[in-house]
C-alpha cells in the first residue's frame, strides 16, 4: 500500500515544469494521492493542462485568482462536488510587484506591500479556512517558505516580510485547527530555478552562495522537495504540525 493511498489534495501555485509545487504534486500522486490543480490567469492554463495531462483526463483543474474569495469559494465547492472530502492542501503561491524586489526595501510603496503581504501570506489563511470543512478526517497543509523570512537576503527585500508573514500565520493556523487533527507546516526551501525566482534580482549569484557555504555544497533538488511534502503529507508526520522545515542543504545553520 503506497504512503497516500486513498487521499485527495488540492495543489496551488503549479505554473510551468520547474515549479516546487509540480515536484511535491508528482511525489504526492506517486505515492497514490489523487490530485486537483487550480491555476492563475488563461497565460498559465496550457502549462498545467499539459503537466496534468498525465494524470489523466478526469483530473479536476480550476482557475483560482488567491486575492478574490469567490474564486476561492468557487474552487472549494468544486472540490466538495467531485470528492466530498479532502485530507491535503499545498500552498506554493507568491508574487510581490518586479519594483518591489529591486533596489532598497525602504523603498516599497505601500501598494507593493500590501499585495505581496495578501497574495503570498494571507491567501494562505483564506484557503485554510475554506479547506477545515473538508478534512472531516484531519488533514496536512503545506505552505512554502524561504530563509529571507528569517535573515535578510539582498534584492527579496518585501517578499521576506511577506514569507515571515506566512511562517507566522502558519503558526497560528497550527493552533487553530490541531483539535481538528489538521497539521500545517511550512517547507523553507532553498534557491530553485523557478519562474517566481528569477523574478528576484541576483539570483543566479544566490545559487552560486548556496553552493559555496552549504553544509552539503550543492544547490537542493526539486525532487528533495518533492519527498519533504511527501514526508509532511504522511502519516510519519502526524505530530508535526506548525513548523517550518529547512530543505535548503544546510544552509540555514551556517553562521558565516
Amino acid at each position: 500500500m503506497s504512503l497516500l493511498d486513498g487521499k485527495i489534495g488540492l495543489v496551488f501555485g503549479v505554473a510551468n515544469k520547474r515549479s516546487i509545487a509540480w515536484a511535491i504534486a508528482q511525489a504526492w500522486r506517486q505515492a497514490g494521492a489523487t490530485l486537483a490543480f487550480t491555476y492563475q490567469g488563461d497565460r498559465l492554463k496550457a502549462n498545467v493542462e499539459e503537466l496534468i495531462a498525465s494524470f489523466g483526463p478526469d483530473t479536476l483543474l480550476m482557475p483560482c485568482d488567491v486575492t478574490k474569495d469567490e474564486d476561492i469559494a468557487s474552487a472549494f465547492s468544486q472540490v466538495a462536488q467531485k470528492f466530498g472530502k479532502l485530507h491535503l492542501l499545498l500552498h506554493s503561491v507568491a508574487f510581490a510587484p518586479r519594483d518591489a524586489l529591486e533596489g532598497e526595501f525602504v523603498g516599497t510603496s505601500r501598494e507593493a506591500f500590501r499585495i505581496a503581504l495578501d497574495v503570498s501570506a494571507y491567501s494562505l489563511v483564506a484557503l485554510a479556512r475554506a479547506a477545515a470543512p473538508l478534512m472531516t478526517n484531519g488533514g496536512s497543509i503545506i505552505a512554502m517558505s524561504y530563509y529571507g523570512a528569517e535573515k535578510v537576503v539582498p534584492h527579496y527585500n518585501v517578499m521576506g516580510v511577506a514569507k515571515a508573514a506566512l511562517e507566522a500565520s502558519t503558526r497560528y493556523l497550527a493552533y487553530d485547527l490541531g483539535p481538528r487533527r489538521i497539521r500545517v507546516n511550512c517547507i523553507s526551501a532553498g534557491p530553485v530555478n523557478t519562474l517566481a525566482a528569477r523574478g528576484i534580482g541576483g539570483f543566479s549569484d544566490m545559487l552560486k552562495q548556496y553552493e559555496a557555504r552549504s553544509p552539503l555544497k550543492r544547490n537542493v533538488l526539486p525532487e528533495e522537495l518533492g519527498a519533504t511534502g511527501l514526508f509532511l503529507a504522511s502519516d510519519g508526520a502526524a505530530a508535526i504540525t506548525g513548523q517550518v522545515l529547512y530543505v535548503d542543504c544546510g544552509y540555514q545553520i551556517m553562521g558565516m
